[in-house]
């Protein structure tokens, strides 16, 4: 199995979902969990890295394990052993890159 190196590529934030739709509206603010440009790398064992958010966890875990176990994303992306993938928050998405690694 290859560890997988996590990084945070960007933070969005759409403050007309959060005002429409958020109990605090547009003061909650982009995630406060994940900062842009920090690294996580996955080691195996279904084991989530230290200080990684739990929901963007589940939500990238497939991709995270299929890039563990050697998954390709070719034609789709321009470099094999990679893909980019983000959280289901609507209001405040983070985007992540996952890349296998040795």
């Amino acid at each position: 199995m290859k560890k997988v190196k996590i990084t945070v590529l960007k933070k969005e934030f759409y403050e007309d979902f959060a005002e429409k739709y958020l109990t605090d509206g547009k003061e909650v603010g982009p995630c406060p969990l994940l900062n842009v440009g920090e690294i996580f790398v996955y080691n195996g064992s279904a084991e989530m890295p230290k200080d990684f958010c739990p929901w963007a966890w589940i939500d990238i875990y497939k991709g995270v394990s299929s890039l563990s176990a050697g998954a390709t994303n070719t034609p789709w992306n321009n470099r094999d052993g990679m893909q980019i993938l983000c959280c289901t928050d609507g209001t405040r998405p983070v985007v992540f890159s996952l890349e296998a690694i040795d």
